[in-house]
């Protein structure tokens, strides 16, 4: 068991802002990086002369290098992490431990993308079997996508616990009902379960409606010391606990196609923080598909393996239900241009600083926020609280 940690400075996210987002077809990665760099350093009353570590990645070569140039800054401190759509909340504990450490003291997380409009004039293909080079070669000839992987995950776990598909469909309709609180959310029209069942087959038994959606957009989150943050403009939402882990490649080298790596990741943020799942006051869970939120609540000790299906059944997962989750729409119906984990950050921040309107989880004190990449390859997990 993970012992608890006492760094010598307590870390908060003191700024968090989203660029445009959603259809943004006048701009480029970097424009959306620097967007929501200017409003997540606003949001905290700081400029780009107080950056000291900056943190970016999925733009070219040298992410955090290019990035910040982009943007004139010049840091002493950078990390360009890619583990997938959890990079963000990988970041967050690398970014943490460097400021608890005295390293530096302000630190930016930056993430821009035009995922959709980039497939839309035909500069790169939807082709996601990651083939052609490294383990994952081996699974590529036999049609392994991204999508075929959790198709397959699903399945087994249908086939060993009984969970069916209107049980998973509800997680995409708790999602769009979420969304329909959201004034910036891609989708927040209604929907139903039959909808979600009777929408585009995408790879048994995961429909269109069961898929993330496909949009442009970025953000960014400012991480101070605790010294800092009390001089900055918003009241700091702080970083308690942290984890994070990773599983496989290869599909075959993945031991139990039923468990994400977030059982451990998430051992480890809760022992280094001292509360319990009970605590937890609103979720935050990357959703590229139904079947990855439900992995996730089972494998953070929401319910107990096996029991996911029966547990998000009765709507708890909505905005006024007993576990709010996803409370933006969830890369389900707000956004998701490539990797998620940005928006997660983001929303979480703003629920604990009260921001979020009609959307808003009354009382929310604690977060937990569960960021997942490649096909349950990687975890991390954050929980933020207020003062």
């Amino acid at each position: 068991m993970a012992t608890a940690l006492t760094p010598p400075r307590r870390v908060a996210i003191v700024g968090a802002a989203l660029s445009d987002i959603g259809r943004v077809d006048d701009k480029t990665a970097f424009h959306l990086c620097q967007q929501g760099t200017s409003r997540a350093l606003a949001d905290a009353g700081l400029t780009k002369d107080d950056v000291q570590g900056f943190m970016s990645h999925g733009t070219g070569m040298l992410p955090p290098v290019e990035v910040a140039e982009y943007m004139g800054i010049r840091p002493t401190w950078v990390d360009s992490t890619g583990v997938g759509g959890s990079t963000w909340e990988f970041m967050v504990e690398h970014a943490y431990a460097a400021i608890a450490m005295g390293l530096v003291d302000v630190v930016v997380l930056t993430y821009g993308s035009t995922t959709r409009a980039d497939l839309k004039r035909k500069r790169r293909t939807a082709n996601l079997s990651f083939g052609g080079r490294g383990p994952v070669q081996f699974d590529a000839p036999f049609g392994h996508t991204l999508i075929a992987k959790y198709a397959l995950t699903t399945m087994r776990h249908m086939h060993e616990f009984g969970t069916t598909i209107e049980q998973l469909a509800e997680i995409a309709v708790s999602a769009r009902h979420n969304a329909s609180l959201n004034p910036e959310a891609y989708y927040r029209d209604p929907i139903t379960i039959d909808d979600v069942l009777t929408s585009r087959m995408m790879a048994e038994p995961l429909t269109k409606l069961h898929c993330c959606i496909r949009s442009d957009g970025g953000g960014a989150i400012v991480l101070a010391s605790e010294d800092r943050a009390r001089d900055c403009a918003k009241a700091p939402v702080w970083v308690l606990g942290t984890g994070e882990a990773v599983s496989h490649t290869t599909m075959s080298e993945w031991p139990d196609f039923t468990e994400s790596p977030c059982v451990r990741s998430g051992q480890q943020a809760f022992d280094r923080t001292g509360v319990t799942v009970d605590d937890i006051d609103v979720c935050e869970l990357y959703d590229a598909f139904t079947s990855m939120v439900l992995f996730t609540l089972e494998g953070l000790g929401f319910c107990k393996k096996g029991e996911g299906g029966p547990f998000v059944e009765d709507g708890k997962l909505r905005v006024g239900g007993a576990l709010p989750t996803n409370t933006d729409g969830g890369g389900l119906s707000h956004c998701h241009p490539g990797m998620r984990g940005m928006f997660l950050l983001v929303e979480a921040a703003r629920q604990l600083r009260r921001e979020c309107g009609a959307r808003q989880v009354a009382d929310a004190e604690l977060a937990c926020v569960n960021g997942t990449g490649g096909w349950f390859t990687s975890a991390s997990t954050i929980i933020l609280g207020r003062d």
